[in-house]
C-alpha cells in the first residue's frame, strides 16, 4: 500500500535552516505529484509547495517563497523540502502527500498523506 514517512524535523532558533525529507513506497512514485503542507496548532492546513511528476515545474505559498525549496529524487522515491530563513510563523506540523494531478493548493488535490513531523522555530 501506499506509504509516505516524512523526516528532519525539529526544533530551530529563527533564522536557520531546516531540510525535511518524505519517503516515499506502494507506488510509482515518478507518476505523481509531490506535495506539502503544514498546520500550526488551532489552524487549518496550509499548502506549502508542490513540484510535478518530474520536477520540471514548482509552486510556492507567498508566506515560504523565496525561502523554501522543494525538490524531487525519482531514483530514490524522495521528495524534500529545503527549508531556509525559518520564522516562528513556520511552526507547525508538516506533511507530505500524493498529488493526484497538476499542482493544486487544496487538499483535496491530494490522496495520500505521511503522518507529518514537527517543526518548531523559536524567537
Amino acid at each position: 500500500q501506499v506509504k509516505l514517512v516524512e523526516s528532519g524535523g525539529g526544533l530551530v532558533q529563527a533564522g536557520g535552516s531546516l531540510r525535511l525529507s518524505c519517503a516515499a513506497s506502494g507506488y510509482t512514485f515518478s507518476n505523481y505529484p509531490m506535495g506539502w503542507f503544514r498546520q500550526a496548532p488551532g489552524k487549518e492546513r496550509e499548502f506549502v509547495a508542490v513540484i510535478t511528476w518530474n520536477g520540471s515545474t514548482t509552486r510556492y505559498a507567498d508566506s515560504v517563497k523565496g525561502r523554501f525549496t522543494i525538490s524531487r529524487d525519482n531514483a530514490e522515491n524522495i521528495a524534500s523540502l529545503q527549508m531556509n530563513l525559518l520564522q516562528p510563523e513556520d511552526t507547525g506540523v508538516y506533511y507530505c502527500a500524493q498529488g493526484r494531478f497538476g499542482w493544486g493548493s487544496s487538499p483535496d488535490d491530494y490522496r495520500y498523506w505521511g503522518p507529518g513531523t514537527q517543526v518548531t522555530v523559536s524567537s
